[in-house]
């Protein structure tokens, strides 16, 4: 009896709490409904703020696949090499003894690579890496929809961008993509690559811009060069081996990158080179085969305060000439090792770099006017801009 009692006790004392804050509540929410304080305020902007389009999780993904995946190629490659077997193949002393006639025919290994690329307009052009075709002999592109793939032709490829047109012909109506604005797109922007990594054609991964502007070397063992970037997208959507050269898709269905490496030492690290980088040398690619770039045949050196002091000069702007490529337009303009190069066209240098700069945006016979120091006199030399070999 005395614990039904006090078990009744602690059923009022609850019922009584309960009411209360009801009571409390419902009076600061009639409050809030006629006096709005600043904090409800901010809740209402805040909730607005989470809602809108800009901040959404994306829900036309599906739609963009629908609309530009078929566009998105998945290219394989053939390459002959002399066979590792023949181990007199490139020994030029067996060679000098034997001649031809003794020579071992070697039996050509064949390899096979794989990638991807995105066909860019109606007329069959497309886009991919320079490693995806690098050293091939036939290049075959299966293309969605279509019965068997295609014999493409590479119509253009830098090795220094790390860019490839390749070209296919079709009496069909072929499917493509739009290229868009590099420039315009943020950090934390939602992208969308498409590929065939690990040869599971036509795969969709989803992520964000995570940065931009990201230089990465990486040696490529089978060029038996490395590979600088410069400029490239970084990405957390999932890119693997075979996804090279396939489209990074803005939520606009347009391509803003071309996906390129994968870092493989860590989680949602992938890399893409802008659109932008490649609308640029596009033209030459298609109507040169390789990309026209400016310049001048210097080698130069940044001034350190050592070498200031040697040629006294008062600070360490401009860039030394530590060599002249012969037969070069710097040579025809008279340029010298030991040169210092101190502005070109009245804008001051400070480094090598600027030199650099200001040559790769000039074209082809421009004329550019150096201002050189030389045996402790300022001189004026004036060099055309010419093709690099």
């Amino acid at each position: 009896m005395a614990l039904f009692n006090k078990n009744k006790y602690l059923v009022a004392v609850l019922l009584g709490f309960t009411i209360g804050a009801a009571v409390v509540a419902g009076g600061i929410f009639a409050y809030n409904l006629i006096y709005p304080s600043n904090w409800a305020k901010a809740g209402i902007e805040n909730s607005s703020l989470l809602s809108s389009p800009a901040t959404a999780l994306p829900t036309n993904i599906p739609d963009i696949v629908d609309k530009v995946s078929d566009a998105v190629v998945y290219i394989e490659t053939t390459a002959e090499s002399p066979s590792a077997s023949d181990p007199f193949f490139n020994d030029p002393f067996f060679k000098y003894f034997f001649g031809d006639n003794f020579r071992i025919q070697p039996t050509p290994e064949i390899r096979k690579g794989v990638g991807s690329g995105f066909i860019m307009n109606p007329e069959g052009y497309i886009l991919t890496n320079e490693h995806v075709i690098d050293g091939a002999n036939e290049v075959s592109v299966t293309v969605k929809g279509f019965d068997k793939p295609f014999k493409a032709t590479i119509v253009g490829k830098d090795f220094d961008l790390d860019l490839a047109v390749l070209k296919i012909n079709s009496t069909q109506k072929l499917p493509y993509i739009t290229l868009g604005d590099s420039d315009k797109m943020k950090v934390g922007e939602w992208v969308i690559a498409i590929g065939n990594p690990y040869r599971l054609d036509h795969t969709v991964t989803v992520g964000v811009i995570s940065a931009k502007g990201r230089p990465i070397t990486i040696p490529d063992q089978s060029a038996g060069k490395t590979r600088a970037y410069k400029n490239l997208i970084q990405t957390d959507a999932a890119i693997n081996p075979g996804n090279s050269g396939g489209p990074l898709i803005s939520l606009n269905g347009e391509v803003i990158g071309i996906n390129t490496a994968v870092n493989a030492e860590a989680q949602g690290i992938g890399f893409a080179i802008p659109i932008n980088t490649a609308k640029e040398v596009l033209d030459d690619l298609m109507k040169n085969g390789k990309v026209t770039r400016p310049y001048i045949g210097v080698g130069l050196q940044d001034l350190t305060k050592d070498l200031a002091d040697y040629f006294k000069l008062k600070d360490t702007n401009g860039a030394i000439i530590t060599y002249v490529y012969p037969g070069s337009p710097a040579e025809k303009a008279g340029l010298q090792r030991g040169d210092i190069i101190l502005e070109i066209n009245k804008k001051s240098i400070k480094s090598s770099s600027d030199v650099s700069d200001i040559v790769s945006k000039a074209k082809i016979n421009d004329k550019l006017v150096l201002l050189i120091f030389r045996n402790g006199q300022t001189i004026y030399k004036t060099v055309t801009v010419g093709q690099k070999p």
